[in-house]
């Protein structure tokens, strides 16, 4: 992982002030050298001054020693340096000093005037010490060589550890900038990252649900007429066989088409699977419609009628709902035709499912209102989903209640309307017990609320109960 310069600071272990220690030894190595430099150049000075050599030299290691500070007071040792240049001492101290304070984060004010005043001490010390060597006879060169050798010197002493440390200063501060542009880019990623899979997660989420309330509406509402024929179709066999023969045919009807619909749903589910799932998807098909033969075809049990695509079809879930939670059919379904496979129903076959419903013994009426258009797709599959579990639901807790579905095309909006009444009281009949998952009002509900519609179901003040849904067209 990358660190920035904060993280490096506040990872050192050095003493004091030093980030590390290598930078203390590497001060304290300065340190000494500079004092054992103005040290030997304090014999000189003492001896100019007439001053006691041993004077001279503690005086001019005390001053050195200031070197030691360079990073915690770099304007103090450049003064310093600058204080000492009359007694030509301490060369190594000034050249590290600006070297430290052209590098340091201080204001660029600051650093320029010192070194001005840096050039400027050791010009003026130079060309005094130059001129006292001509006059005396110690130089023999012209009068050019004192400000030619003063301004040399000084420009020498100055610029070059100014320039250096200018161009370390900026160097750091751009690494520095580059770490803290890696740790920012480094979080933003670990964002986006954290947001991708809180997404995927929200996706595979939705992708489950929908899968269950198309699986849902696909089975309950034809399984539920199934199992009303059967309950149907065990009172009546011994008494009336042709109409046993009637209802044993209705339900393997509705048997075959809900293995239809299972069968086109599943072939989008495992149609990212190769040919194994295809294999499986084809073997499970081929089983699942041996079982809706054999169970037309026998109308002397009616219980067995009802139980094998009963079964048939809660394999054919259960297989569904395994893909759907291992995540290998996410993206796949989006309606029945979401992978070319079918369109899924439409308005248009209202009719059917009415009809249906009514076969099965419910007092249903249909009334539409309005001009009858064509809408997308979604919009008439939902609304067909809608009518579709508003009758199952009232086979369920209201078998043998009238019913009125009632479907309104307007403008701007489609409307539709289930409605039915109290259910008469219990009989002997109505031993016919549908298992509910309770997922039915919730997944119309979405459904609804999905395309920017409005739902609303409660029951009625004459003890029956509505399920209204409008739907922006």
């Amino acid at each position: 992982m990358t660190t920035t310069g904060e993280e490096h600071t506040a990872a050192g272990t050095g003493p004091w002030w030093w980030v590390r220690w290598r930078s203390a030894v590497l001060d304290a190595g300065l340190a000494l050298a500079s004092a054992a430099e103005c040290g030997g150049e304090g014999v000189r000075f003492a001896h100019d001054a007439g001053l006691p050599v041993p004077i001279g030299v503690v005086f001019g290691v005390i001053a050195g020693s200031v070197l030691l500070v360079r990073r915690k007071w770099p304007i103090a040792v450049v003064l310093v340096s600058i204080a000492i240049t009359p007694a030509q001492m301490g060369f190594l101290m000034g050249l590290v000093g600006l070297y430290t304070l052209a590098a340091s984060e201080l204001p660029r004010r600051i650093t320029a005037a010192l070194a001005a005043m840096s050039f400027a001490g050791m010009l003026i010390v130079t060309f005094v010490r130059t001129h006292q060597g001509v006059m005396s006879g110690d130089v023999t060169m012209g009068d050019w060589f004192v400000p030619f050798a003063s301004i040399t010197t000084a420009i020498g002493m100055t610029a070059p550890p100014v320039l250096l440390g200018l161009y370390m200063g900026a160097r750091r501060r751009l690494m520095e900038s580059l770490r803290e542009r890696a740790d920012s880019l480094e979080r933003e990623l670990q964002l986006l990252a954290e947001r991708a899979e809180e997404r995927a997660e929200w996706a595979r989420n939705e992708e489950r649900t929908r899968i269950a309330r198309e699986m849902h509406d696909v089975v309950a509402h034809r399984v539920s007429l199934m199992v009303v024929h059967a309950a149907a179709l065990q009172a009546i066999a011994r008494k009336d066989p042709e109409k046993a023969v009637k209802n044993a045919a209705l339900v393997g009807d509705m048997g075959r088409q809900a293995l239809t619909e299972l069968r086109e749903m599943l072939g989008v589910l495992r149609s990212g699977n190769g040919a194994d799932g295809r294999v499986s998807a084809a073997s499970s098909s081929a089983a699942l419609s041996s079982s809706s033969s054999s169970s037309s075809s026998s109308s002397s049990s009616g219980s067995a009628v009802a139980a094998v695509p009963l079964a048939a079809v809660g394999v054919a879930a259960a297989v569904a709902a395994s893909r759907a939670a291992d995540g290998s059919g996410a993206g796949a379904v989006s309606g029945a035709g979401a992978g070319g496979v079918a369109e899924g129903p439409c308005l248009a076959e209202l009719d059917e499912l009415v009809g249906q419903s009514a076969a099965a013994g419910m007092v249903v009426a249909l009334s539409v209102e309005g001009d009858v258009r064509a809408y997308a797709r979604e919009i008439e599959q939902t609304a067909y989903r809608v009518v579709q579990e508003a009758l199952t639901n009232v086979h369920k807790h209201a078998a043998g209640a009238k019913t009125y579905v009632r479907l309104a095309h307007r403008v701007s909006e489609i409307a539709m309307q289930v409605e039915n009444e109290c259910p008469p009281e219990v009989g002997a009949g109505s031993s016919v017990r549908l298992p509910s998952g309770g997922n039915g009002l919730l997944g119309m509900k979405e459904r609804v609320a999905a395309l920017g519609g409005v739902f609303v179901s409660g029951p009625t003040d004459a003890g029956g109960f509505r399920v209204s849904a409008v739907i922006p067209a």
